[in-house]
C-alpha cells in the first residue's frame, strides 16, 4: 500500500476471510482505504453470507479494532475477537491503564486499585460517541495517587456500547493464542500469493481492475486448495455435480 507523497499515493488494500479447517478464501475484497480499521464488519458479513454458519466468530489482528465495527459486528450475529491497541500514556509512564480499573454494573461504579468508587458525574456525546464520565473525590488523599495520575482527579470514560467491547474481552483471555492461530491462517494464504506474484505490485490499475486480478489469484489459490483437500477426481466430480 503506497501511503507516502503528498496524498498522490494510490492504495490497494486487500481483505480477505479464510477459514481456519480448510484455509479456503470465503470472501475477499479490495479498497482503497489505507488502513483495516472499516472493514471488520462488511468482511464478517459477507463471510457469514458465504458460510451461512450460525455462531460465527471471527479473529483479527488489533489494526481491525474500532468499537463501532464490532457492535456492528455482534449485530450481524458474528462474534469477534479483536485485541484492542493499547493507546494510553499511562502505562508507558509507569501509571494504572484504564483496564486495572473494574466497573461494577450493579452500581454504575468503577473501583480503583486502591479500592475507591469512581462514582458516575455526567454523560456527554463526543465524536458521534456517547461517553459517561466517571471519578473519585478521595484522589487528593490516596497514597496511591503518583502511580494513578498527574491530575487532581483520576478520570475514566465509558462508552455506551463498553460492555459489548467487555465481553469481547474476555473471549480474547478465554484464547490466549487466538493472534497466532489468526497468524496460522490468513498469512499461509497471502505470503502464498505474493510468492505467486514474484512478490511484486499489481499488473494492473485502478480499482475496478485489481479487484478482477485479485479475484483470480484467489480463484487460483482455492483450486489449488481443494485440488490438495480433496484430490483432483472428486474436485471435478463436485464442480460437474
Amino acid at each position: 500500500m503506497a501511503t507516502n507523497g503528498k496524498g498522490t499515493g494510490i492504495v490497494y488494500n486487500v481483505q480477505a476471510a479464510v477459514d481456519a479447517k480448510h484455509h479456503l478464501v470465503v470472501a475477499h475484497e479490495v479498497t482503497n482505504v489505507g488502513h483495516d480499521r472499516s472493514q471488520l464488519a462488511n468482511m464478517a458479513r459477507q463471510t457469514k453470507e458465504m458460510t451461512g454458519v450460525d455462531g460465527l466468530t471471527i479473529l483479527a489482528d488489533r489494526g481491525y479494532f474500532s468499537g463501532e465495527e464490532v457492535v456492528a459486528c455482534e449485530a450481524a450475529g458474528v462474534r469477534p475477537i479483536v485485541p484492542k491497541p493499547l493507546t494510553s500514556g499511562a502505562k508507558a509512564d509507569g501509571r494504572f491503564g484504564k483496564q486495572d480499573f473494574i466497573y461494577q454494573p450493579e452500581t454504575d461504579t468503577y473501583r480503583c486499585p486502591a479500592g475507591e468508587q469512581l462514582m458516575w458525574r455526567f454523560t456527554t456525546v463526543e465524536n458521534g460517541l456517547k461517553l459517561s464520565r466517571y471519578w473519585s473525590s478521595n484522589c487528593g488523599t490516596c497514597t496511591m495517587k503518583a502511580k494513578c495520575t498527574p491530575g487532581k482527579q483520576r478520570r475514566i470514560s465509558r462508552w455506551e456500547h463498553e460492555a459489548v467491547i467487555e465481553a469481547m474481552q474476555r473471549r480474547l483471555d478465554e484464547m490466549p493464542n487466538a493472534m497466532r492461530v489468526r497468524r496460522s491462517i490468513v498469512e499461509h494464504v497471502f505470503g502464498t500469493i505474493k510468492d505467486w506474484m514474484g512478490r511484486a505490485h499489481f499488473r494492473t490499475r485502478k480499482l475496478a481492475n485489481v479487484a478482477t486480478e485479485m479475484s483470480l489469484h484467489v480463484l487460483a489459490y482455492n483450486l489449488k486448495r481443494a485440488v490438495a483437500v480433496l484430490g483432483a477426481s472428486a474436485l471435478i466430480a463436485a464442480i460437474r455435480a
